[in-house]
């Protein structure tokens, strides 16, 4: 696990190209704090920059940049390549090999068989920067799912690229105008899905792709589809639910075999739900030896998993660590979360999974994680709630469903002119003006789109104006039929969805900052393509059973713990953000929500903004999703 960052000279020259590269690529430190290095084609205009956890291959042959036994090919490389031992047997004796880093064998690979061939065989989590020196190409690559990030941005005649947005900052070049229409985006859902980021100029590479860059011409190719793969796949298991139970543990006992390969200490992630356990269980089962499991607890009621955890590690008999979180340490990350996170980002989750890889870090380098299952096997409500919701509204008539889309975009924000009234009929909340409840429901009845009634379900701010002025719709999954999967399951069609934009852009740009921030290597199982393309081969009967998600995941872990232990509702993360605005934050968002500099900046919608934040602060109305946003995104401007 490490960083990088660098640029390709294309119509304009970068003065002092190695101190540049050193500063961007010093941007990174916590992302690999062991090792540093500099690589410039001068000819060529390109440098690499590079930043280094050490985790396989300790020594110096692991160093990087690093050069091909050709000499043709140099590479900075962020992840890892699960199956290099496999492909190193494969790629034989012919080639001098230095070390044992997968670094090393990422390009040999590339080097014999092509970059298409060496991709369909890599199993990993990756970014990547590879230059041909003797065709002067530029590729930049990243993994099927979108565990690892990477960002490029053309510039001033200029091509960066790196790891994280700091990065490309760090250049000279760098245009950092704010993209109003993905700062909209990002107000509705928490997080900017790819390719957008909160930059006009910058872009992410989307998942399983790779830009092929050679002076202006600059190519973007798909090299696995989770899109293309899901609809070949999809009920295509012929198997029972016993024959996938046993395949899937299987695939996971693989999975997480691969994953425990390292020259540093690994442990585990354990809430003591059924993904967490089922990773746990099959890693101590393959170890042998007692592993460390982790895990975090609440003084709060209701919220507190930890004695779950608990007991499933000593049934499993690991050696457990538990850490206490407190208001005090959580509001005492609050101001780094811009600086972590790079770019607004408003998952509140983001707080609990940054203390639990601080504390983790203090015992191992590496950490495995149950991240993916639930998108993978049905966890979650929305894959039994959405299917049925697109159900019966197909069942009403098409006339009252275009009535009720017509009256939902007609209807004012604020007081209805006599409307008011009607709110009545659909319920009134807490969380309300007049006519906030209707306008949401007129909205769902008029949508039958799963993709769309998915970006609903994420989306803030429904039934009130744009807090972002004069921003446009910014294209995602949600919104582009062309990137979203034709599926007769519309089940399986959620998740596929999830898989596409909630996974790669929230879940693990929350993981992946979170750990790397704290020099921690967090290694997700269930994301191997393996897994995932099975679970999409699976009917949706062996996931969701009534109301009950992951059934055949339930079957794989009740081979290894005892069902009383982990049968229980989920809980996940909850943060108090509502109580903390309302007390101990409160100063600081009243100084960050001001509407005179709300409107000084001329971001948000200052008014609209200052008026919800009054209404929660007075206790009258409840708006700490919507804060929670404007407020990520004021902190990270403060910061730039």
């Amino acid at each position: 696990m490490c960083g990088f960052a660098g640029f390709l000279d294309i119509d304009a020259t970068t003065p002092e190209r190695e101190a540049v590269v050193r500063r961007m690529a010093g941007t990174l430190v916590h992302r690999g704090p062991d090792d540093e290095g500099a690589w410039i084609d001068e000819g060529a205009g390109l440098a690499l920059g590079f930043r280094r956890l050490a985790i396989l291959d300790l020594t110096p042959s692991g160093h990087q940049p690093m050069e091909s036994d050709d000499r043709r090919w140099m590479v900075v490389f962020n992840g890892e390549i699960y199956n290099h031992d496999e492909l190193r047997r494969r790629l034989g004796d012919e080639v001098t090999w230095r070390g044992h880093s997968d670094t090393e064998v990422l390009l040999e690979a590339v080097s014999r068989w092509g970059i298409e061939r060496a991709l369909a065989s890599f199993d990993g989590m990756f970014a990547f920067a590879l230059w041909d020196r003797l065709e002067r190409i530029l590729y930049l690559g990243r993994d099927r799912i979108g565990e690892k990030p990477l960002y490029w941005a053309k510039c001033g005649g200029r091509l960066l690229f790196g790891s994280e947005l700091k990065g490309l900052k760090a250049h000279p070049a760098f245009d950092a105008a704010i993209d109003r229409d993905a700062l909209g985006l990002y107000m509705r859902l928490g997080w900017i899905a790819a390719p957008h980021t909160i930059y006009t100029a910058a872009r992410k590479l989307l998942p399983g792709t790779v830009l092929r860059i050679k002076g202006n011409d600059i190519q973007e190719r798909t090299y696995w589809s989770a899109r293309e793969r899901a609809q070949a796949l999809a009920g295509s298991y012929s198997g029972g639910p016993a024959a996938a139970a046993e395949r899937l543990n299987q695939l996971l006992r693989a999975s997480i075999a691969l994953r425990m390969q390292a020259d540093v200490p690994v442990g585990v992630f354990l809430s003591g739900g059924i993904d967490s356990s089922v990773t746990a269980a099959i890693m101590q089962d393959l170890a042998g030896v007692p592993v460390h499991t982790f895990t975090i607890g609440f003084d709060v009621a209701g919220l507190d998993e930890s004695p779950y955890a608990r007991a499933v590690a000593e049934r499993l008999g690991t050696i457990h660590t538990e850490i206490r979180i407190t208001d005090d340490d959580a509001l005492g990350l609050v101001p780094a979360l811009p600086r972590i996170y790079d770019e607004p980002f408003a998952d509140p989750a983001q707080l609990p999974t940054c203390l639990l890889a601080q504390a983790t870090r203090r015992s191992v380098t590496v950490a495995l994680s149950g991240d993916g299952a639930d998108e993978l096997f049905g966890g979650y409500g929305i894959y039994r709630s959405l299917p049925a919701d697109a159900a019966r509204r197909r069942a009403m008539p098409q006339a009252l469903r275009r009535a009720a889309g017509l009256l939902a975009r007609g209807l004012p924000a604020g007081p209805l002119n006599g409307l008011a009234g009607l709110a009545g009929l659909v319920g009134r909340s807490k969380r309300s003006y007049p006519g906030y409840r209707m306008k949401r429901n007129l909205e769902n009845l008029s949508t039958l789109d799963l993709a769309q009634m998915l970006g609903l379900h994420y989306g803030r701010w429904r039934g009130m104006p744009n807090p972002v002025p004069g921003a446009g719709s910014a294209s995602t999954v949600f919104n582009d039929p062309s990137r979203q999967p034709e599926l007769a399951d519309p089940a399986l069609a959620v998740m596929v969805l999830d898989a596409l934009a909630y996974l790669p852009d929230d879940l693990c740009v929350k993981t992946d900052r979170a750990t790397m921030a704290a020099s921690l290597e967090a290694r997700l199982p269930f994301l191997d393509h393996s897994v995932v393309e099975f679970a999409w081969s699976l009917p949706t009967s062996f996931k969701i059973e009534g109301d009950l998600g992951k059934t055949v995941l339930r079957d794989v872990l009740y081979r290894y713990v005892p069902r009383q232990l982990v049968d229980r509702p989920k809980m996940g993360f909850e943060v108090p953000i509502g109580r903390w605005l309302s007390g101990r934050l409160k100063g600081w968002a009243d100084d960050l929500l001001a509407e005179d500099r709300l409107r000084r900046q001329g971001f948000l919608d200052a008014a609209l903004v200052a008026r919800c934040w009054r209404e929660h602060r007075s206790g009258r109305k409840n708006w700490s999703a919507e804060l929670w946003h404007a407020l990520m995104f004021q902190a990270w401007l403060g910061e730039g």
